[in-house]
């Protein structure tokens, strides 16, 4: 598997204000106008994006992942989702396709940090 760029990375902050004020106007990153189905905000630097997020109380497990953020999380690009699912496979890492229909997987590191491979 080759991952070939990084995609974002999901930030849990428990004061959103204070944070959009650091990432926005301290640091100057680009506020993206994203739609969310929770509390939260998406900054972009240099074609990376942050998500930030404030919903603390709804942590989820892998199998609820795609319920954005909820652990830490970081998302690559792959050139092939199947040849990530395959090297997952050889070294029996239990991993998750997307619930969406997206050309997706979730697994996660030692750590727990939630790590999305999509394409």
């Amino acid at each position: 598997m080759q991952i070939t760029q990084f995609l974002h990375a999901a930030i849990l902050v428990s004061d959103l204000e204070k944070a959009e004020h650091f990432y926005g106007t301290i640091l100057g990153l680009v506020k993206l106008d994203r739609v969310l189905k929770f509390p939260g905000a998406w900054y972009e630097a240099n074609g990376v994006q942050i998500h930030l997020i404030t919903d603390l109380s709804a942590r989820s497990e892998l199998q609820n992942v795609e319920k954005w953020g909820r652990n830490r999380h970081l998302a690559f690009l792959v050139a092939d989702v199947n040849a990530a699912k395959d090297q997952l496979l050889k070294y029996g890492c239990e991993f998750q396709m997307s619930a969406s229909g997206r050309s997706a997987l979730f697994v996660q590191d030692p750590d727990g940090t939630v790590i999305e491979l999509g394409s």
